[in-house]
């Protein structure tokens, strides 16, 4: 009988995930030499070669294939089994790693710790700011435990298998411009169509806000947008906006309050808004993770209210 060490299958896990010694190193946070000897003494352990030679590199055989599919199995049990037995005496302890972009790190997960560390102070919170599409990989793996993304009108985000979405918070779209802006008038909404001459900012390339940004100025106002500026930093897109630097679409979480160097607006051609997305494994959650995100629903509440 092949006895498995579950710490192993979970590096055959990243490897079949990542594809790399070196990204399951910085993932898991070994040296590529450590997950070299683990993936080796694993092949030990079950008697057959699980990786083989690609070039430079190695990649996973077919029993590689098949073991890490199933260790898939065997880890969401031994995860479900230990949530399971956390819940037996009601003491709400352990680890929750979660993350989200700027907004909803700031606005959501930081209140949401504080609650925790008042209601439940046993449990360790790691708070992370990441994209969603950057922290998928852990999520299925273990090693992240919640991450807070976004969607966006017109730009649904695919839903893996194995993971769990639920919508927490709605809220519009808002074009931000200077106050001293020609279109800045009081009160009103602005086209994008008007905008075409402007310079934009937006979040790095690769992120859902930089290509809803790109999106929008192609499909209400015809045009490819100068976008100069990028920055995943709230803060940065707003600077620039104050400094006539350039002109932002933001959904309302991002915003500042009232701010008398900027003029936030509506946008004329139609109602745009986003949807910030919790997102799990879709495996029974621990006491704790329970926990933490019905502290993150009170506080959509209190924003709500």
């Amino acid at each position: 009988m092949i006895e498995l060490d579950l710490r192993r299958l979970r590096f055959l896990r990243e490897f079949e995930e990542r594809g790399t010694m070196a990204a399951v190193a910085a993932a898991l946070g070994y040296s590529p030499s450590t997950v070299s000897q683990q993936l080796a003494l694993l092949e030990k352990e079950v008697g057959v070669r699980l990786l083989g030679r690609a070039g430079r590199g190695v990649r996973l055989t077919e029993a590689g294939h098949v073991l890490a599919r199933h260790a898939r199995v065997l880890l969401s049990a031994a995860e479900a089994a230990e949530a399971d037995l956390a819940a037996l005496d009601g003491d709400v302890r352990g680890t929750v790693r979660a993350g989200g972009l700027q907004s909803a790190a700031r606005r959501l997960l930081v209140p949401a710790v504080a609650r925790m560390r008042a209601e439940h102070p046993r449990v360790r919170m790691e708070i992370f700011e990441l994209e969603l599409e950057q922290s998928l990989p852990g999520l299925r793996l273990g090693t992240v435990d919640l991450v807070i993304g976004d969607e966006y009108d017109s730009q649904p985000r695919p839903r893996p298998a194995g993971l769990r979405f639920t919508v927490l918070l709605e809220e519009p779209l808002r074009l931000v411009l200077s106050a001293a802006h020609s279109l800045a008038g009081p009160g009103g909404h602005v086209a994008v169509t008007d905008l075409r001459s402007e310079v934009w900012t937006a979040s790095a390339e690769g992120t859902g806000h930089h290509a809803m940004v790109v999106g929008t100025c192609r499909r209400l106002g015809g045009y490819e947008p100068d976008l100069r500026h990028r920055s995943s930093d709230a803060d940065v897109q707003l600077e620039l906006v104050r400094a006539g630097a350039a002109v932002a679409l933001m959904p309302a979480l991002a915003l500042p309050g009232d701010d008398p160097a900027l003029a936030v607006r509506g946008i004329a051609e139609t109602a745009l808004r986003r949807r910030l997305v919790a997102v799990t494994r879709d495996t029974p959650p621990a006491p704790a993770l329970t926990a933490f995100l019905a502290a993150v629903t009170e506080r959509v509440r209190d924003l709500d209210r």
